[in-house]
């Protein structure tokens, strides 16, 4: 079977400054991240974009791993290209292979230090409960959202973002770093326990499961006819009721939360709130249900045979 290494991406959007920052630093000063005796691939995600300050070029390389894209016969644009090149260098079956992709990211809004899993992949749930054991972290459960797809950490055996913020793009802040690193030591501890045989697991997983995402209020020309509500900003990871101010208009008028219809019954938590990157999608904050899940044992057997195969550096 293929061994590989742990790679660690930042730059995934080319105006988040903060993790290129570290991977530079740790490039130079190898002593300054713990590594947990694990062998690391330190990836800038989208050189081009990073070079240029922009958060992607042509489109977003983090909804550029579609595998019908990635299949298709023509070129295609820049970031896909750079798509198809991380996966040809180290995909699980690339040139310098990794089997496990940590994608470190920062945001403008106020998430804190968080993890976002996309769907249900038991190696992906095992390494999100042991850092939700040792760091108390958030996590935001992402699937069945067809309007957003073609995460990169999708494309490799195991994998998770960290969402760190709040930080405005182009901004380096040491806060940010800080957390960003500890929430990567702590993973690859995870990874190294699985690896010896001694993964600690919680007794429960807390995630908020993805329901969907509102959009502001538009005009017919599609410009935003309000904003969110002051009293709602800044208030990522927190229970949204009916009636509850969501928007207001220019003109003072607060317009109301209401529950999304067949959504089933229980609190609704908000996240990502007037996230400046998701303005283009059409999404001014996204609706999670909170939930505890058991944590199943096939989890951990599932990152422990995948932690046997990472290398060790040297």
């Amino acid at each position: 079977m293929v061994a590989g290494r742990v790679m660690v991406v930042g730059g995934t959007h080319g105006n988040e400054r903060n993790a290129p920052w570290l991977l530079e630093a740790w490039r130079r000063h190898p002593g300054l991240l713990h590594r947990s005796g694990l062998s690391l691939e330190l990836v800038l995600g989208n050189p081009a974009a990073h070079a240029a300050n922009r958060r992607y070029l042509d489109r977003d390389l983090n909804r550029s791993f579609v595998p019908a894209l990635l299949a298709a016969a023509e070129p295609g644009d820049r970031e896909l290209q750079r798509a198809r090149e991380l996966l040809a260098r180290h995909g699980p079956q690339g040139r310098d292979p990794c089997l496990v992709a940590i994608d470190l990211h920062s945001t403008t809004a106020a998430m804190g230090n968080s993890l976002v899993v996309y769907g249900r992949r038991p190696a992906d749930l095992a390494l999100a409960a042991g850092l939700q054991q040792r760091l108390g972290l958030p996590i935001y459960l992402h699937e069945q959202d067809q309007a957003q797809t073609g995460y990169l950490v999708e494309r490799w055996p195991c994998g998770l973002v960290v969402e760190v913020g709040p930080v405005p793009q182009g901004v380096i802040n040491a806060s940010i770093c800080l957390q960003s690193q500890l929430a990567l030591e702590a993973a690859l501890e995870v990874l190294a326990e699985a690896r010896g045989g001694a993964l600690r697991q919680p007794a429960g997983l807390v995630v908020h499961r993805h329901l969907g995402s509102l959009d502001l209020p538009r005009h017919g020309d599609g410009s935003p006819a309000a904003v969110v509500h002051p009293q709602r900003q800044s208030r990522d990871w927190r229970p949204i009721g009916a009636g509850d101010p969501l928007f207001l208009t220019a003109e003072g008028t607060t317009i109301p939360f209401h529950p999304p219809a067949n959504r089933g019954d229980g609190p609704v938590w908000a996240v990502f709130i007037n996230e400046a990157a998701y303005g283009e999608k059409g999404i001014a904050l996204s609706l999670t249900r909170r939930e505890t899940w058991p944590v199943e044992p096939a989890w951990g057997r599932t990152l422990s045979d995948l932690a046997r195969r990472l290398q060790s550096p040297g």
